[in-house]
C-alpha cells in the first residue's frame, strides 16, 4: 500500500509538471513571460498579467501603438484600472496609462495551439469599471480561468477609458468622443495581430460583455473598423440600444464638464480641456443623483458613445450590414431591472414598505415622456391589464420591475436581436433570458423571494465562480455555471452555442423571425426550457406602438 502511495505520488508530481507550458512569448512589442498555474494531471493555465497593447494615452486622444520594450517583460501584475471616480464620487482612482490587457491560455500535455479567443469588456456604465484584479472584497469577478481551462479557449480581457477621459465629446470634429471604443477596438486589433503566437487563432475571436461592456460588444461589431477582425459576439444585458448607451446631446455635458473645470465654451474649449490634469476631468462628471421615478437613474448616465461619423458613422439602426457576417448572441437578465427600479423607487426592494401605484404610473411616465400623456395612457393599460381590481403589493412591485427590465434592457436586446438576424449574412443570432432565482431572495434575505436574476447576476455563472468558491453557492449553481461555460465557449468555437467540446442540457434553436425562440436559462434546464417570442407584447409596445403615437403626434400639429 506504502509504494503504491508513492507512486502515486510521483505520477502526481509527473503529470502537474508534465502540462506545457509556453514559457517566453514574442510579441511585436517584445517578449513577455507570464506564469503557469497546475490545476490538476496534465491540466494547467498560463496566465499573463498586464500586457500593454498601446502606448500610455494622450488626455481625450485616440489610442497610439506602444513603443515597445527591451528584454523580458514580466507580465505577473495587473495594471491599474483606467482613471474613474469613486463609487461615492468623492475622489478618482486608477491611472491614465491603463491600456494593458491580461490573456489565460488553457494547456494539456501538448502546448495549445489553434484555440478560440474570447474577449471581455467590463461593464461599469461607460463610468467606472474594470477587469485589472480585485473587484470587490478581494475576489477577482472576471479571472478567465474557470473559462479557459473548462471550455478550453483562450480568455483575453482589456482596460479601456470610461467618464470623461473615454466618452467626453463636443459631438463634432473638435472633440469627436468614443476614446474608449477605440481603445478597445485597438485591444481587438493587438489580439488579431498577436494572439497567434499564445496558441489562439486570429480567425476566431469572440467579443463578450456585460452591461456596458455588452453595449461595448454590439457597438464594436457595428463599426466597420472591425471588419475582417471578429468573427462572433455576445451581448450581457446591455446592446447599443439601450437607453443610457448613447449620448443623445454631448455638447451639453461637455459644457457643463468645461463650466466645471474652468475652461471657456467657446472655440478655445477643447484645447483648454486636453490641458486639464486628469484627475481634475475626471471629477468634472456630471454627478450621478439619486433616482426617483420622475428622474430615474438611467437618464443621469450622461458619459456614454456616440454617433461620431467614425467609429460608428451612423445611428446604430443603420449599421447591421456591418454585423451582417458575425455571429451574434444577446439576451438579458428576467430582472435585469430590479436594481435600478428600486433605486428609483425605494419602496419596490422593501419588503415591509408599501409601493404607490401612483410611484408606478410616475416611472412609466419619466419612460414615455417622448410619446406624451396617450402614450403614457397606453403603457400604463398595457403593463396593468391583468391586474383585476384590487392588485396585490407582489403584483405592483413586480410590474415596476418588469418596467424597469424592459425598458432599461429586454426591449433594446430584442431590437438589437431582430435587426441582426434581418440583415444577417452568413452570421447567425441566438437570444436568452437568465431566470434563475437572485441568491439574494427568499425568507432571511433582502430581496423578495419572487426576485429572478437581477442586473449582472450572470456574472458569476459565466466566470464559473461556482467553482472557484464553492462555499458560496450550492450544487444546482455549479450546474448553471457549467451549462453557460458550456454555451458560451462552444458558441466561441463553432458559433453554435450546442456544437463543441461541451455537452449542453438542451438544445438552444436559433432565432429566426418564425416563431422568435429563445433559451430560458436556469439550474433546471430541459426540452421545455425552449420558449417563444420574448414578452413579444411588451416589445411591440416600446418598438411600434408608442413610436407611432409620436408620429401620429407630429402629423396632427402639421
Amino acid at each position: 500500500m506504502e509504494k503504491l502511495k508513492i507512486l502515486f505520488a510521483v505520477v502526481l508530481s509527473l503529470g502537474t509538471a508534465s502540462a506545457a507550458t509556453l514559457g517566453v512569448v514574442q510579441t511585436e512589442g517584445g517578449s513577455v513571460q507570464g506564469q503557469n498555474i497546475p490545476l490538476g494531471l496534465f491540466r494547467s493555465v498560463d496566465v499573463f498579467k498586464g500586457i500593454p497593447f498601446a502606448a500610455k494615452p494622450g488626455t481625450l486622444e485616440k489610442p497610439q501603438p506602444h513603443p515597445g520594450w527591451e528584454g523580458v517583460l514580466k507580465a505577473t501584475k495587473f495594471a491599474q484600472r483606467c482613471l474613474q471616480i469613486s463609487m461615492l464620487q468623492t475622489s478618482s482612482f486608477g491611472s491614465e496609462d491603463c491600456l494593458y490587457l491580461n490573456i489565460w491560455v488553457p494547456q494539456g500535455r501538448q502546448v495549445s495551439s489553434d484555440l478560440p479567443v474570447m474577449i471581455w469588456f467590463y461593464g461599469g456604465g461607460f463610468l467606472v469599471g474594470g477587469s485589472m484584479g480585485a473587484n470587490f472584497l478581494n475576489n477577482y469577478l472576471y479571472s478567465g480561468q474557470e473559462i479557459a481551462d473548462r471550455g478550453d479557449v483562450i480568455v483575453v480581457s482589456v482596460g479601456y477609458r470610461v467618464g470623461t477621459l473615454g466618452f467626453l465629446s463636443t459631438g463634432d470634429s473638435a472633440l469627436p468622443g468614443n476614446y474608449g471604443l477605440w481603445d478597445q477596438h485597438a485591444a481587438i486589433a493587438w489580439v488579431h495581430r498577436n494572439i497567434l503566437s499564445f496558441g489562439g487563432d486570429p480567425d476566431n475571436i469572440t467579443l463578450f460583455g456585460e452591461s456596458a461592456g455588452g453595449a461595448s460588444v454590439s457597438f464594436q461589431s457595428l463599426s466597420p473598423h472591425n471588419k475582417g477582425l471578429v468573427r462572433r459576439a455576445i451581448s450581457q444585458s446591455g446592446v447599443a440600444f439601450c437607453p443610457w448607451a448613447m449620448t443623445k446631446n454631448p455638447r451639453k455635458v461637455a459644457d457643463q464638464v468645461a463650466e466645471k473645470v474652468g475652461c471657456p465654451t467657446d472655440d478655445r474649449m477643447v484645447a483648454c480641456l486636453k490641458s486639464i490634469d486628469a484627475h481634475t476631468l475626471t471629477m468634472a462628471v456630471p454627478r450621478i443623483k439619486q433616482g426617483s421615478p420622475d428622474y430615474p437613474g438611467v437618464m443621469n448616465l450622461l458619459m456614454s458613445p456616440v454617433v461620431d461619423g467614425d467609429f460608428l458613422p451612423d445611428q446604430p439602426a443603420n449599421l447591421f450590414h456591418n454585423s451582417a457576417d458575425i455571429d451574434y448572441l444577446a439576451g438579458v437578465n428576467d430582472m435585469d431591472g430590479h436594481l435600478f427600479t428600486a433605486q428609483d423607487i425605494p419602496s419596490v426592494g422593501n419588503k415591509n414598505e408599501e409601493t404607490p401605484v401612483e410611484d408606478l404610473r410616475r416611472l412609466l411616465a419619466s419612460y414615455t415622456k417622448e410619446f406624451g400623456q396617450v402614450g403614457l395612457e397606453v403603457a400604463f393599460a398595457e403593463y396593468t391589464s391583468n391586474w383585476g381590481s384590487a392588485p396585490s403589493q407582489d403584483t405592483i412591485k413586480r410590474t415596476a420591475v418588469d418596467i424597469g427590465t424592459d425598458f432599461i434592457f429586454l426591449v433594446p436586446a430584442q431590437f438589437a436581436i431582430y435587426l441582426h438576424a434581418d440583415n444577417a449574412r452568413s452570421g447567425r443570432t441566438f437570444t436568452y433570458m437568465l431566470s434563475e432565482p437572485s441568491l439574494l431572495a427568499g425568507p432571511g434575505k433582502p430581496y423578495h423571494d419572487w426576485v429572478g436574476s437581477d442586473h449582472a447576476d450572470d456574472l458569476q455563472y459565466v466566470f464559473g465562480k461556482p467553482f472557484t468558491t464553492p462555499k458560496a453557492y450550492g450544487d444546482r449553481h455549479r450546474d448553471l455555471s457549467g451549462y453557460m461555460i458550456a454555451y458560451w465557449t462552444n458558441f466561441a468555437r463553432t458559433g453554435d452555442p450546442n456544437k463543441g467540446n461541451l455537452k449542453v442540457p438542451a438544445i438552444w434553436p436559433e432565432f429566426t423571425s418564425g416563431g422568435h425562440p429563445f433559451l430560458e436559462i436556469n439550474s433546471k434546464m430541459n426540452e421545455s426550457s425552449i420558449r417563444q417570442e420574448m414578452r413579444l407584447r411588451f416589445v411591440r409596445l416600446w418598438t411600434s406602438i408608442l413610436p407611432s403615437l409620436q408620429s401620429d403626434a407630429v402629423t396632427d400639429a402639421q
